[in-house]
């Protein structure tokens, strides 16, 4: 059972940064795909970056340039930096582990973090 927690969720202005971190138990963290999602009031669980083993990154297109997904294996922790955010990345992001391939499918994840919140201001 992999166990996550995720931190750095906070309040921004809009064109501000944070770094979201999520920090693993299992030390087989690093055979596993990592990924990102999160959820806004009233709307669905959307998928956000997914990091896999080989490093291999996969991004939604409404992040593509501003957000960066990282891992660390000796930590071992993920990293998500979120850089010219804006008012509709305003959403609880959640990180997820799979032991399958490169995936954004939030129904390959079987580990979950509980949330972190991030609010951007306009």
């Amino acid at each position: 059972q992999v166990q996550l927690v995720e931190s750095g969720g906070g309040l921004v202005q809009a064109g501000g940064s944070l770094r979201l971190s999520c920090a693993a138990s299992d030390s087989a963290f690093r055979f596993y795909t990592m990924g990102w999602f999160r959820q806004a009031p009233g709307k669905e669980r959307e998928f956000v970056a997914a990091i896999g083993w080989s490093d291999v990154t996969y991004y939604r297109d409404s992040v593509k340039g501003r957000f960066t997904i990282s891992r660390d294996n000796a930590k071992p922790t993920m990293y998500l930096q979120m850089n010219t955010l804006k008012p509709e990345d305003t959403a609880v992001y959640y990180c997820a582990a799979t032991d399958r391939g490169l995936t954004g499918l939030e129904d390959h994840y079987d580990y979950w973090g509980q949330g972190t919140q991030v609010t951007v201001s306009s």
